[in-house]
């Protein structure tokens, strides 16, 4: 995953891009950068972020930069923003996305070019910089972001800082966003929209899917129009989403309250039969109080999370010590845990690690019974088009260690969508295995169609994949 921002001003542009990256740090762990254009050219500044926050690694920096143009990135895996020349000129260039057919698209370039890359280390080939190759095979710039995003096989949407303007271009089906947000003094365009809200910009315009925008301080153009197929990521709702998040006309926070009423509609559970409900922060919270609001049972907050030191761009990248870090991050409250009956709800079940031990936890600490409410369906397949999570195979997902229990590892299309259908036997019983597994007193999953219901979207305009597999 990743974020970004870019900001083109009738002044200089520095603070804006500095604190409206900043806004993105929730996207991404591991790289951020910075690249502005000036009288004196390019000047850009990357840093590793994984154990230091962005304000922390980019502070000086911002002193040494001046220019009226600029973009920043947030990134789980790849340093950008990238300079590059060629013969569309110099610029700059972050991405945001996920390529499947990277080594493909290597061989037909060589085939085609005497180009080389980079390899980091690992021996991977930087995305941006293969995107920028690709854009590169064309005579400009629109027809090179239109010819990558036809020859990616996931998902890029795209910022490029140039002479004559930052080009803003969202993925071919929009399951990213790129949202503009204008000023007095000129524009910014932004993945999340809370970013440039505090930075004194009000709503403009999202870009539609495939569309691409130029973007100055005087004006937006628009140079290729947006498509009619959009399936923007529903799980951007569900958990990455910064809480005041707006995508689409729809606020990340208002579809959480409506997914936490909704999973209460379908509960049988009461006063008599629970004390409290409970969100695991952060995004878990607003999940939990709109399903107190609906059910009637007090909210409480059983453990508290300890953010001063911790916020979620400090997590390591190694799975083992992700998993630490999260249990050290949640502290305990005794008096709200000890002897209680508690619905505990989460935005979502992808390895199960994290939440098994957070029960345990809760256990240890004295509750009585802890009921698990996932705030979307089980996760049955890995994502492939924006890597939200980390899973590099389908069976580290517990749903489909379950079914492999059950069926095998080579299941048949036809019984995955069956585990899928929350009114089958096969759904049922892997969620008794599930919940049996992780020693919850009970569990339930939201259902596909009351997320959907929670966007207020249509079901075509949204990415549904990691939970049904369909396109």
């Amino acid at each position: 995953m990743g974020g970004y921002f870019a900001a083109a001003l009738k002044e200089d542009c520095v603070f804006d891009v500095f604190y409206g990256t900043d806004y993105h740090s929730h996207l991404g762990t591991r790289r951020a950068g910075m690249a502005v254009l000036g009288k004196d050219g390019f000047n850009r500044a990357i840093h590793n972020i994984e154990n230091s926050p962005f304000r922390t690694k980019f502070s000086h920096d911002v002193n040494d930069m001046e220019g009226q143009m600029g973009i920043g990135c947030i990134s789980d895996y790849d340093p950008q923003p990238l300079i590059v020349r060629s013969h569309h000129g110099t610029f700059a260039i972050a991405a945001v996305g996920r390529i499947n057919n990277t080594e493909e698209i290597v061989s037909e370039i060589f085939k085609n070019s005497q180009t080389h890359f980079l390899e980091m280390s690992g021996g991977d080939i930087n995305k941006t910089e293969l995107v920028a190759s690709i854009i590169n095979q064309k005579d400009n710039l629109i027809e090179g972001i239109q010819y990558a995003q036809s020859l990616i096989d996931g998902s890029m949407s795209l910022l490029l800082l140039t002479a004559k303007g930052i080009y803003c271009a969202r993925d071919r089906y929009g399951r990213t966003p790129i949202i503009i947000g204008k000023k007095e003094e000129g524009f910014c365009a932004a993945f999340e929209s809370f970013s440039f809200q505090k930075l004194g910009y009000s709503y403009y315009k999202e870009l539609g899917p495939g569309e691409i925008d130029v973007m100055t301080a005087d004006g937006i153009r628009v140079l290729a129009d947006a498509g009619n197929k959009m399936r923007i990521c529903t799980f951007l709702w569900t958990y990455y989403g910064y809480s005041p998040s707006v995508y689409e006309g729809v606020t990340v926070e208002g579809m959480r309250y409506r997914c936490g009423n909704y999973l209460a509609q379908r509960d049988d559970m009461t006063t008599d039969d629970i004390d409290i409900v409970a969100g695991v922060p952060d995004s878990g919270i607003a999940h939990a109080i709109g399903y107190s609001n609906e059910s009637r049972i007090p909210y409480a907050r059983p453990f508290i999370k300890y953010t001063p030191t911790w916020p979620r761009s400090f997590m390591p990248t190694m799975q083992s010590k992700r998993n630490l870090i999260a249990k050290m991050k949640l502290i305990p409250v005794q008096e709200l845990i000890q002897d209680r009956r508690m619905i505990l709800i989460d935005d979502s079940i992808v390895r199960g690690t994290q939440l098994r031990e957070t029960t345990e936890f809760l256990y240890e600490s004295g509750a009585k019974e802890v009921h698990v409410r996932p705030a979307c369906p089980p996760i049955m397949f890995g994502c492939k088009y924006i890597s939200f999570s980390r899973a590099t195979s389908d069976m580290e997902l517990i749903a489909r260690r379950i079914i492999a229990q059950e069926e095998g590892e080579n299941v048949d299309r036809v019984i995955l969508d069956d585990y899928a259908d929350p009114d089958s036997d096969r759904y049922h019983r892997m969620l008794d295995k599930m919940c049996e597994q992780m020693k919850f007193s009970s569990l339930k999953f939201a259902r596909l169609d009351d997320i959907i219901k929670a966007t207020g979207l249509p079901a075509d305009r949204l990415c549904t994949y990691c939970w049904n597999g369909k396109e």
